[in-house]
């Protein structure tokens, strides 16, 4: 569509060119003559070429407006053309009157320009769908009759198939763990910070990463009973019932093609009416016609639009879909996911709680050269701290991984184990319990570090919250924006990061098909909603919000899904979206009056009101206010600030 637009618009103004200089009216404006055998024809052949090639998205434009009894910008375009070139052809055939062809291409022309502009400002339609489908792997290692492995199409699984999964693979379908210990990494598509620790019985979800060990699971759902696969339904469903709400410079054309019609009939009954002839009545009405459509109202929104998206693209804001992003000028909440969008959706260490004869820096030594063969994401917020530190590690040997407990290995001679609690619990070591409940109230996630099976210390780590988050909620605090927190993660977590960044409401453990019912939930209450994620999970939430805001460095799921995309992941970048639509609204409304005013002006001089008076609006001077509206609606828009 961009590029049929752009090829009908380069065509159409070259062949507007010689239709100008062709055109009576024109010459008589600029002093040039230019006629030769039947110049006339050639100019109703040249205006008949953009009137059907140029104009044809127009002309159909108008007629499905009409059809469904809803005219607007399209149908105000069709009017004006229809009757330009109805006019100018009757007059190239024997109606005494002058034509009007070169009002007809150059209006084709700036409003092919002005829809250019405007569709190539809006990208295009999501892939958000096509996206979900690409987390699931396309083959799975099927176990057959005789106990081999064979790699089958995803399609080709049965319910109650056995499927292998190795360390690191993406689990194909739902299913039900038969045999095998892993960490499963369930946060694309749940929300769960942590990778959950899952053993035989338990259930999986199709999509999610198998960090660890390797599985064997049978297959429970299939097709479109899968989880995935209800997370696309979703997104479908909220996507298809997204209000279309028309812009403003529609709306306002629909008021114009109305008053051009009322217009154009009441000059013309008036002007016989006076006793005027035939001919001077209709050039009359066809001159209130025509004019009626200006060329800054095809510009206004346009020309707005191009100016904040460069804006918005040097701020590193995205925008996809500009009807919402235009209504973000309303928002009165803000609903923040918080694994990926307020924190970073790593672990880092928070805490370190040495035992007696133990440093910090002792602690994270033994814990992090232990961890370093360890893919786990709290193995490499140890590691990283060590490196903050600029603490050197030594070479690990007989490393051990224990699903489910932890990890072993020697170095420097000495038996290091980085354990969970329930691992300490069971080999009755003691610890400082009194630390370890507050550590785990504030929803951290707390090691044990054994040095020969002595306590060396414990290491608290949690998901650590963006520097720019607490930034951005103070910001949208002072503009009076709600600020909600909805996450899949649990309660303590939740509590914990809500406190850091003071916001207004929390909502933990929220099931991911449900977020979207939770945006629903606080649109009932009357807000204008702004949903913020970045994952599989908030995929359905962000399609539903008045306005979906993703994270860039999020899945390419939340991406396509959002109206806006922060490319610099930079929660403090709503706040710029929230201006920024505030400042393009009012520049809209600005060139919407522009455009007006010109109607204002020469609708009733085009008419004939002062016409007792002597003074007359001919179409040449018509055309004049009509260029300079157009550059005062350009120039307007080129003020737009962030």
């Amino acid at each position: 569509m961009v590029a049929d637009f752009k090829k009908r618009f380069y065509i159409s103004l070259i062949l507007t060119i010689p239709i100008l200089l062709l055109s009576s009216m024109i010459q008589d404006f600029i002093g040039l003559e230019i006629a030769f055998l039947y110049d006339q024809y050639v100019l109703f052949g040249l205006a008949s070429l953009v009137f059907f090639y140029g104009g044809w998205s127009f002309l159909t434009g108008a007629m499905d407006e009409l059809k469904n009894k809803n005219p607007g910008m399209m149908t105000l375009i069709g009017l004006a053309i229809v009757v330009a070139y109805g006019y100018s052809s009757m007059v190239v055939f024997g109606w005494e009157g002058r034509n009007f062809f070169w009002e007809l291409a150059t209006l084709v022309d700036i409003m092919l320009l002005g829809h250019w502009i405007e569709m190539k400002s809006v990208m295009g339609a999501s892939n958000a769908l096509q996206e979900l489908v690409k987390l699931m792997p396309n083959e799975a290692h099927r176990v057959n009759e005789a106990g081999e492995t064979e790699d089958v199409p995803i399609h080709e699984l049965d319910h109650d198939d056995h499927v292998v999964v190795k360390p690191g693979e993406k689990i194909p379908v739902d299913g039900m763990i038969l045999d095998g210990k892993s960490a499963i990494d369930e946060s694309m598509l749940t929300g769960e910070s942590v990778p959950v620790e899952k053993a035989q019985e338990d259930e999986v979800i199709g999509g999610s990463i198998n960090k660890e060990g390797s599985l064997t699971i049978a297959v429970k759902n299939i097709g479109e009973n899968t989880y995935l696969s209800q997370v696309i339904n979703l997104v479908k469903e909220a996507q298809s019932s997204k209000s279309r709400a028309q812009d403003l410079a529609n709306r306002a054309a629909k008021w114009l093609f109305y008053l051009a019609l009322a217009s154009g009939i009441a000059t013309f009954i008036i002007w016989v009416t006076m006793g005027a002839t035939i001919d001077m009545a209709v050039e009359r009405t066809v001159t209130v016609m025509v004019i009626t459509c200006p060329h800054a109202l095809g510009l206004a929104a346009p020309l707005v639009i191009a100016v904040s998206t460069a804006i918005s693209a040097k701020k590193g804001l995205l925008i996809r879909n500009r009807t919402q992003f235009e209504n973000a000028r309303q928002l009165d909440a803000v609903i923040f996911d918080k694994t990926g969008t307020l924190t970073k959706g790593e672990f880092g260490v928070t805490d370190i709680i040495s035992s007696q004869g133990f440093e910090d820096r002792d602690v994270i030594y033994w814990a992090a050269s232990a961890e370093q063969n360890s893919q786990h994401p709290l193995a490499r917020g140890i590691i990283e701290r060590a490196e903050e530190l600029e603490v050197s590690l030594d070479h690990v040997e007989n490393f051990e991984s224990m699903t489910g407990k932890g990890l072993q290995g020697d170095v420097a001679g000495k038996k290091i184990a980085v354990v969970s609690p329930g691992y300490v619990k069971g080999e009755n070591i003691s610890y400082d319990t009194s630390s370890f409940e507050r550590l785990s109230e504030e929803g951290k996630t707390v090691v044990f570090v054994l040095l020969d099976g002595q306590l060396a210390g414990m290491i608290a780590l949690a998901d650590i919250v963006r520097d720019s988050a607490k930034a951005a909620i103070a910001a949208l605090k002072e503009k009076g924006i709600h600020s909600i927190m909805l996450t899949g993660d649990n309660q303590k977590v939740a509590d914990w990061v809500a406190d850091q960044l003071d916001m207004d409401e929390v909502y933990a453990e929220v099931l991911p098909d449900h977020k979207a019912d939770q945006v629903k939930k606080v649109q009932a209450e009357g807000r204008k909603v702004a949903m913020t994620g970045d994952g599989v999970n908030d995929a359905p939430a962000l399609a539903t919000a008045d306005v979906g805001i993703a994270i860039g460095s999020g899945t390419d799921v939340a991406v396509e899904t959002a109206d806006i995309v922060l490319v610099k992941s930079n929660p403090e970048d709503i706040v710029s979206v929230v201006e920024l639509s505030q400042n393009t609204y009012k520049k809209m409304v600005q060139n919407l009056w522009w455009a007006a005013g010109y109607n204002i002006v020469a609708i009733p001089l085009a008419a004939g009101v002062l016409a007792p008076i002597g003074i007359m609006l001919s179409p040449a001077v018509g055309a004049i206010l009509m260029s300079l509206s157009t550059i005062v609606v350009a120039i307007n828009a080129k003020l737009l600030k962030a």
